[in-house]
C-alpha cells in the first residue's frame, strides 16, 4: 500500500468493498483493514507530497472518539470513492496532527481537520479548503465551557485550582479558546489549573465532565449539541457557563499539489451532494444541511489567537 510508512499510528479501517449509504443491500458489517501503529515514519524533512495512485483516502480528525467517527464517516468515504471510481479507505488518526501530517505527505486524498489545525496546515504547507459544511444553517461554530450540573462556578475564573479536560493540542474550541482566555487573564493552564488532561476528542471531555473525573472542560458546541441530545443523562449531568466564538467550522481539506482534475472532481462532488438523493441521506446522517465554498475570513479570529498564544503553550 502507498505511503505505508507516513501512518504511523493510523488504522485504515475502510476496505474498499463496501456498500453504501442507503443501497439496496445497507451498509456492509466492516472491519480494520490494516494497523500500522507499530510503523515508524521518517524524519518529517525526508518525505516529500506523494498521492497514492487508484485509491481514495479520506482522513478524520479525531473530534468525536474513534468508534463514533468509524461510524458518522465510513459512509463519506464510500460514497466519494463510487463517485470518482476510487477504492475508498477511510483512515482514523489519533491526534490533529498526525492527519496534517497525513495531508502534508499526500497519504491521504484529502481530509476533515479541526479548524486550528486547518489554520496551521495552511501556514505550514498551504493546506487548502476544498468545502465546508452547514450546520443549521450555518458555517460557524462555538467553544463551550462546560461543567458538572451541580457545579458551583459560573465562569471561567471560578474554576481556578481546578481540574480541567483539553480535547487535542491543535483543537480551536478544545484547546486554543480556553487558553486565549486564560492568557488575557493574565494565566496559562499550568498556573490557572490544577491539574490538566488531554482526552483526545471532544465527546470524550464531555463524558469527563459529565462523571466529575474533571471540574471543566472546552468542547466543540456541535458536538456538545449533538452529544446532548441523542444522550439525556449527558444533557443532565453537565451545564454550559461560557461560549466563545464564532469561528469558521472544521473545513474538508486538501494538500495544494493534488491532481487539479482530481481536486475539482471531489469540489463538485461534495458541493453537489445535497442534490442526490444518496448524497442527501448522507448529509443528513452526518448532521449537515449541505457543503459550500470556504469563506477564508470566517477563521481569521483563530488565526489572531493562534498568533498571540503559539509558542507560549506547553505539552504534551
Amino acid at each position: 500500500m502507498p505511503g505505508r510508512a507516513g501512518l504511523r499510528g493510523v488504522t485504515v479501517v475502510l476496505a474498499g468493498t463496501v456498500a453504501l449509504l442507503g443501497s439496496a443491500c445497507g451498509p456492509q458489517a466492516l472491519t480494520p483493514r490494516l494497523n500500522l501503529s507499530q510503523v515508524e515514519s521518517p524524519a518529517r524533512a525526508e518525505r516529500t507530497f506523494r498521492a497514492p495512485a487508484g485509491v481514495l483516502r479520506l482522513a478524520v480528525a479525531p473530534v468525536y472518539s474513534p468508534r463514533r467517527t468509524f461510524q458518522v464517516y465510513r459512509d463519506l468515504a464510500a460514497y466519494l470513492g463510487r463517485a470518482t471510481g476510487l477504492a475508498p479507505e477511510m483512515v482514523a488518526g489519533k491526534t490533529y496532527a498526525e492527519i496534517n501530517d497525513l495531508v502534508r505527505t499526500g497519504d491521504v486524498t484529502l481530509a476533515v481537520v479541526c479548524t486550528l489545525a486547518y489554520v496551521e496546515g495552511q501556514r505550514d504547507f498551504g493546506m487548502e479548503a476544498l468545502a465546508v459544511p452547514v450546520v443549521a444553517g450555518r458555517t460557524v461554530y462555538y467553544s463551550y465551557l462546560i461543567v458538572p450540573t451541580d457545579s458551583p462556578a459560573r465562569g471561567l475564573e471560578d474554576l481556578r485550582g481546578g481540574t480541567f479536560a483539553f480535547s487535542d493540542p491543535l483543537s480551536n474550541s478544545g484547546r486554543l479558546a480556553p487558553v486565549y482566555r486564560l492568557l488575557e487573564m493574565g494565566e496559562t493552564p499550568e498556573s490557572f489549573f490544577r491539574r490538566y488532561i488531554f482526552t483526545y476528542s471532544h465527546d470524550n471531555s464531555i463524558q469527563a465532565v459529565a462523571r466529575k473525573v474533571v471540574d471543566g472542560a472546552a468542547v466543540d458546541s456541535l458536538v456538545y449539541d449533538y452529544v446532548a441530545a441523542e444522550d439525556r443523562a449527558v444533557a443532565a449531568a453537565t451545564r454550559l457557563i461560557a461560549r466563545w466564538g464564532p469561528y469558521g467550522i472544521n473545513p474538508v481539506v486538501v494538500h495544494p499539489r493534488l491532481a487539479p482534475g482530481l481536486k475539482q472532481r471531489l469540489r463538485e462532488i461534495v458541493l453537489t451532494m445535497h442534490a442526490d438523493p444518496t448524497g442527501r441521506q448522507l448529509l443528513a446522517r452526518l448532521h449537515v444541511d449541505r457543503f459550500v465554498v470556504p469563506d477564508d475570513r470566517l477563521y481569521d479570529p483563530v488565526r489572531v489567537m493562534w498568533a498571540r498564544v503559539r509558542g507560549r503553550l506547553q505539552g504534551p
